[in-house]
């Protein structure tokens, strides 16, 4: 972000968060190699690639907007509205939406009939917090449709490998944005945004995001078992283990010690899973 100063570039990239993209786009990637039984065609590739940075473009653009009004409202946000204007935000959520149908498109024709349900589901994790307190599963879900879109890019059809993958990433990420939640549980209660932590609460929701977190362990290993990976792939997981067990050491930290957990370890666990993925079926 250095490199693009205080430059438009730089103000975009930081309303939509693009240094998160790696939080997702390691097991989209990882799914499509296990589904490519290795290296997939550079045109598959290039393809995944792009829908996964045009949807995560258009989601996070559309949830800015959503919350355009609350996030002024609210201390550690209140700066976001003042990175672009409202307008610049409309046109580019319809661009990177066309963007992403164009590039589905040009997969398969599945992927092409699933993609306007792709922009749904990714899209409504952003109005959620209005009406359930089960808005952090809706954020798993909408990250969830990569691994399984990778996949269908690769085959035309959809198996139980990429379910068990994808249920793992709803863990996941439910589990690390509770303890990111935890940040706003004062604003939250005030506004009357429905979240589980305003629901039970900062310590409740730290504990359910302890369990959350040993389903994506479990998870984790599904994958491997009904993928069929091998011993390289199983090697990773004392490390993601150890990732996991790190983040919620350092839960209880101040705001800094938050946005620690939630970045490094998190991308952590993600690179060691797309790193022990391609070591099993690249080597």
């Amino acid at each position: 972000m250095r490199e693009f100063g205080d430059g438009t570039i730089a103000r975009f990239l930081r309303l939509i968060r693009f240094s998160h993209t790696i939080f997702a786009l390691p097991f989209a990637l990882g799914a499509l190699i296990v589904a490519a039984n290795g290296w997939p065609s550079l045109r598959t590739l290039l393809l995944v690639i792009a829908c996964m940075v045009f949807a995560r473009t258009a989601a996070m653009l559309f949830n800015r907007l959503v919350d355009w009004s609350l996030d002024q409202r609210n201390p550690r946000t209140a700066s976001r509205h003042l990175l672009v204007s409202k307008s610049v935000a409309v046109i580019f959520v319809v661009l990177s939406s066309a963007g992403f149908v164009v590039s589905a498109a040009a997969i398969n024709h599945l992927t092409f009939l699933l993609a306007p349900v792709a922009l749904f589901v990714i899209f409504f994790y952003s109005v959620t917090k209005r009406f359930t307190s089960a808005t952090h599963f809706f954020l798993g879900l909408a990250l969830a449709v990569a691994p399984i879109g990778a996949w269908i890019a690769q085959t035309g059809k959809i198996d139980l490998a990429p379910v068990v993958l994808a249920v793992g990433v709803i863990c996941w990420v439910a589990g690390f944005d509770l303890i990111y939640a935890t940040q706003d549980y004062d604003f939250d209660r005030r506004e009357g945004i429905r979240s589980v932590v305003v629901k039970l609460g900062i310590m409740r929701s730290l504990h359910l995001a302890q369990v959350l977190h040993l389903l994506t362990f479990l998870a984790l290993i599904g994958f491997g078992l009904v993928a069929k990976l091998g011993s390289l792939y199983y090697w990773s997981m004392p490390l993601i283990a150890a990732a996991l067990l790190y983040e919620h050491k350092i839960e209880k930290c101040d705001l800094t010690g938050i946005n620690r957990a939630f970045f490094q370890s998190n991308a952590f666990v993600s690179a060691v899973f797309l790193v022990a993925v391609c070591a099993d079926r690249l080597i």
